[in-house]
């Protein structure tokens, strides 16, 4: 009986935990994509919309795969065990999709400032340095 508690808390952490952090980044994310974006509105809603349900996909999924064990579950400690691994697992997973994403769209920021950054201007003048 333990093993299927076990499977059953560690689907609801896990899907909750990944709901709040796809909201939280949905929310948060948006003024970082509009201004990724050279303030382009509806492409970055768009964007954010996408990097959402990719998000649930790769999460969900890694936790439906993550969820077999091949551990006999005999006693409490046994359980809150494997949860602890299983859901340290899945926040890491999340952790580095993350940081991943962040990196891709600085990437993507950077680019969009250097393309709308006006040109350069040539100096009035020179200061001469003595030697």
């Amino acid at each position: 009986m333990a093993k299927p508690v076990t499977y059953f808390v560690y689907l609801i952490i896990s899907i909750a935990l990944t709901a709040w952090v796809a909201r939280t980044l949905h929310r948060s994310g948006r003024p970082f994509l509009v201004e990724a974006f050279a303030g382009n509105q509806e492409i970055a809603d768009s964007v954010n919309s996408l990097l959402v349900v990719g998000f649930y996909l790769v999460n969900i999924g890694y936790v439906a795969l993550a969820m077999k064990t091949g551990a006999s579950l005999t006693d409490l400690a046994q359980c809150v065990e494997l949860l602890a691994s299983k859901i340290g697992r899945v926040l890491l997973v999340l952790g580095g999709m993350h940081f991943f994403n962040l990196y891709v769209f600085a990437r993507i920021r950077r680019s969009t400032q250097l393309t709308t950054a006006p040109p350069p201007v040539r100096p009035a003048s020179f200061t001469k340095v003595s030697a």
